[in-house]
C-alpha cells in the first residue's frame, strides 16, 4: 500500500487508530532516523491493520468512520503519525501526544541529511529546504524550488543535481509499505490484542487494563477523556498515576475483583457511576494520607496499590449505610496502608493480593480486623527494626516512611524550630532531603574511606526546609549542631538525632548511624501505636528479619565521582540547558515500586518531551544501566561520551527551541 493512500485513507476515515492503543510516544531523533530510512529506501517495516466492520470499531480520535469495513491500525502507529504530521503539516485526528516532535523537519540538498530547524545554521543556507512545505505543495513546490535554486549563482547548473534529491524526498509518499491485515468474524477484541502484544513483543505490551479499557470505550467512548481529566487534575497536585491504576479502582468499586474479568460485563452506565464512586474515593485516600500520614506527593507516595482496596471499603460503607469513620476506623484503615507499603505486599503478584484484600473486607460489618489479620498471617510481626533502616539512597522503601514519620510526629526544622507539617507555605519552606553528615565531607575523610551506600543510608537523612538545608551548607554536625541545640533546644532530638557529642564526630559517622537507626525504629513502632489507639495487638508476634545488607567500601572513589557529576551538572547548565536530577529515584510506572537510583538523570529529556530520557551512570552495574535502558532512558557510562551528546544533538535543537521562544 503506497503511504500516500495510507495519508488519505486517514483523512478520510478509511484507517484509524483502535481505542486500545496508546498515544504517539515518538521523539525527533526517532522521526528523523524514519525519514532518513525513508529517503535511503531501507526497509522501515511493514503495517498490521485490522479490517473490522466501522459500527464496531472502537477508535480513537474524533470524527467519524466511513460505513462498511475500515482498518484499524495496530502494527506502524508511530511510523505512521510521523509521516502524517511531516507531509500533512499537521497531527492525525487520533492523535495524541506531543505534535513538536515532528514540527519543523528539513533536509539539506547537498549532505543529505534531515534535522529540525536550526535557524543560526539555516536561516542564510537556501540549500535546507522544509520537508513540510514541499510534501504539502508537491510538483508545483518542486518545480518552483528548482526555479529559485537555479537562479543562485552559488547554486547554478547544481539544481539539477538537487531537483534529482527532491524527487526523492516527495518519492516517499510512492513508496510501497507492506500491510498484513487480520480478517475474519472471529478476530475478536480479545484475539486482536493477544495478536498485537505478539507482534509487537519487542516494545511495551498491552495491559488487561487496556483491553478492559477497550471494551469500555466501546459502548462509553469518552470513558479514556473522562479518566484523562481526573488523572491530569491529580498530576496537578503533584500525584502521577496511570490509567491502569485507575481503572483498577473503578474496578475494584465496581465489582469487588482486582482481575478486569468481569468489568466488560457492566453497562456504560454502571462504569460511568462507578468512575464517579472511585474518584470521590480516591480524593478521600488522598486527603487522609496526605493530611495525617504527610505523604502529600508523588515521590513519598509508596504503595498506591492498597488505594483501591481502600476506595473498595469506603463505597462498601457507602453502599451499606455505615456513615462516615470515626477517627479509630480511620488510623486503622492508614495503619494498614502504611504497613502494607513498608513491606512491600504489592511489589509482587499485586492482583492475587488486592484480591484477597478484597475478600477480607467483602462481608457487610465494616470491620478491618480480617484485613490487619490476613497481613499479618502474610508478612509476620508488623513492628521495625533498626536494621530496616539500612537501606540506602531515595530508592529505598523506608525513605517515604522517613518523610512520613517527619510529618507525622514533632519533627521540626533546625533553621525555625517550627514543626514540619504539611502545607508550610512559600518556596523556600518546601521540605529538603538532607545530609546530616555531608556527602563531601564524608568522601574526603582520610580516615576512613566511606562507601556510597554508607553516605546515602538512610540514618543519614532528615528532612528540612529548603531555606535551612542552604544554611547548613556543607557544615559537619559537630559545627551546626551546638548553635541549633542553642537556639532550638530540643529541635536535633525532634529529628531523632542521638545526643552524645562525641557521635557527632566524622571519625564516629558508623557509630552515628547505628544509634540513628535504633531510635528510627523506635519512633515509627511509636507512631504506628498512635495509629492503633492502643489496640497494639497487630504488632505483635514474630518480628520479620531485617533487611539487613552488609556496607562495602567502593571499588572506585565516590568523592571523584560526585564532584564529577556536580561538575557535568554545572557544564550543563553552563549551555542553557535544565540540570539534571541527581540521585533520581526511578519507579515502576505501573505500580510505583521503586527500582533503582540513577547517578544523574533527565527522566524527561533535555528538551522536554521532545528528546528521550537521560541518564548518567558512573561505576554503575549491568543491572542497573539495562533497567534504565528498558525503561526508555539513553544511558551514558563516561562523561566525555555524554558531552559529545549533548553538543552534537542537542545543542543545535535548543538553540531552535530558543529562537522560536524568541519571537525571531
Amino acid at each position: 500500500m503506497k503511504t500516500s493512500t495510507i495519508l488519505d485513507h486517514i483523512d478520510n476515515g478509511y484507517m484509524a487508530l483502535p481505542e486500545f492503543q496508546r498515544g504517539y510516544v515518538w521523539n525527533r531523533d526517532q522521526v528523523r532516523s524514519l525519514f532518513d530510512s525513508l529517503y535511503r529506501r531501507h526497509p522501515v517495516g511493514g503495517l498490521l491493520v485490522w479490517a473490522t466492520e466501522s459500527r464496531k470499531a472502537a477508535h480513537r480520535g474524533k470524527g467519524l468512520l466511513v460505513a462498511g469495513i475500515v482498518k484499524l491500525l495496530l502494527d506502524g502507529q508511530q511510523r505512521i503519525t510521523s509521516l502524517y504530521g511531516v507531509a500533512r503539516g499537521k497531527p492525525p485526528r487520533f492523535f495524541d501526544g506531543n505534535a513538536q516532535a515532528f514540527t519543523g523537519l528539513y533536509f539539506h540538498l547537498d549532505s543529505e541529511i534531515f534535522r529540525f530547524y536550526q535557524p543560526i545554521k539555516m536561516k542564510d543556507d537556501p540549500l535546507w529546504i522544509d520537508v513540510t512545505e514541499l510534501m504539502k505543495n508537491g510538483q508545483t513546490g518542486h518545480e518552483n524550488l528548482v526555479e529559485r535554486l537555479a537562479e543562485n549563482p552559488d547554486i547554478g547548473t547544481k539544481a539539477v543535481k538537487y531537483s534529482g534529491r527532491i524527487s526523492k524526498i516527495l518519492g516517499i509518499l510512492d513508496i510501497d509499505l507492506h500491510a498484513e491485515e487480520i480478517t475474519g468474524e472471529d478476530k475478536t477484541l480479545d484475539v486482536v490484542v493477544d495478536i498485537f502484544n505478539m507482534v509487537n513483543s519487542g516494545g511495551t505490551k498491552l495491559s488487561k487494563g487496556d483491553l478492559a479499557l477497550a471494551k469500555i470505550c466501546s459502548d462509553w467512548p469518552e470513558a479514556r477523556t473522562a479518566m484523562k481529566k481526573e488523572l491530569n487534575r491529580w498530576e496537578q497536585d503533584g500525584y502521577h498515576f496511570s490509567l491502569d491504576w485507575f481503572l483498577r479502582s473503578v474496578n475494584t468499586v465496581l465489582t469487588g475483583e482486582a482481575k478486569f474479568l468481569y468489568l466488560h460485563e457492566k453497562t456504560a452506565e454502571e462504569v460511568q457511576s462507578a468512575l464517579h464512586r472511585a474518584t470521590t474515593h480516591i480524593d478521600t485516600c488522598l486527603n487522609l494520607i496526605a493530611g495525617r500520614l504527610g505523604l502529600d506527593h508523588d515521590q513519598v507516595f509508596f504503595g498506591r496499590f492498597g488505594v483501591p482496596v481502600m476506595a473498595r471499603y469506603l463505597d462498601q460503607r457507602n453502599l451499606h449505610h455505615m456513615g462516615p469513620m470515626n477517627e479509630k476506623e480511620r488510623d486503622k484503615l492508614l495503619f494498614w496502608f502504611v504497613q502494607a507499603a513498608m513491606w512491600g505486599r504489592f511489589s509482587g503478584s499485586t492482583e492475587s493480593y488486592i484480591d484477597k484484600d478484597l475478600e477480607a473486607i467483602a462481608d457487610a460489618s465494616g470491620s478491618l480486623d480480617k484485613l490487619l489479620e490476613q497481613l499479618r498471617l502474610w508478612h509476620g510481626g508488623l513492628r521495625a527494626e533498626a536494621g530496616h533502616f539500612t537501606g540506602w539512597s531515595l530508592g529505598a522503601r523506608f525513605y517515604p516512611v522517613l518523610y512520613m514519620m517527619t510529618r507525622m510526629g514533632e519533627a521540626r526544622d533546625w533553621g525555625t524550630g517550627l514543626p514540619l507539617k504539611a502545607n508550610l507555605l512559600g518556596k523556600m519552606s518546601r521540605l529538603e532531603v538532607h545530609h546530616i553528615f555531608p556527602k563531601a565531607q564524608l568522601y574526603n575523610h582520610k580516615a576512613g574511606k566511606y562507601s556510597k551506600s554508607e553516605v546515602n543510608a538512610l540514618g543519614n537523612f532528615c528532612f528540612l526546609t529548603k531555606a535551612t538545608n542552604l544554611k547548613i551548607s556543607s557544615q559537619l554536625p559537630e559545627e551546626y549542631f551546638p548553635w541549633i541545640e542553642d537556639s532550638h533546644p530540643g529541635a536535633l532530638a525532634s529529628q531523632w538525632i542521638p545526643m552524645d557529642p562525641a557521635l557527632w564526630k566524622l571519625s564516629n559517622f558508623r557509630d552515628f548511624l547505628e544509634a540513628r537507626k535504633a531510635l528510627l525504629a523506635e519512633e515509627l513502632n511509636r507512631q504506628m501505636e498512635a495509629l492503633l489507639h492502643g489496640d497494639v495487638q497487630w504488632l505483635s508476634g514474630t518480628v520479620s528479619t531485617a533487611e539487613e545488607s552488609a556496607l562495602t567500601v567502593d571499588s572506585t572513589s565516590p568523592a571523584d565521582e560526585e564532584t564529577a557529576l556536580l561538575q557535568l551538572n554545572e557544564w550543563v547548565a553552563s549551555h542553557g540547558l535544565p540540570k539534571g536530577i541527581t540521585d533520581y529515584d526511578y519507579a515502576d510506572p505501573r505500580t510505583g515500586e521503586q527500582k533503582a537510583v540513577f547517578d544523574l538523570a533527565w527522566p524527561t529529556g533535555l528538551q522536554e518531551a521532545l528528546s528521550q530520557p537521560v541518564a548518567v551512570l558512573l561505576n554503575e552495574e549491568v543491572a542497573t544501566v539495562s533497567l534504565a535502558s528498558q525503561a526508555g532512558f539513553r544511558c551514558f557510562t563516561g562523561i566525555d561520551q555524554f558531552q559529545r551528546y549533548i553538543e552534537t544533538e542537542i545543542l543545535p535543537e535548543n538553540n531552535h527551541e530558543s529562537f522560536k521562544q524568541a519571537g525571531t
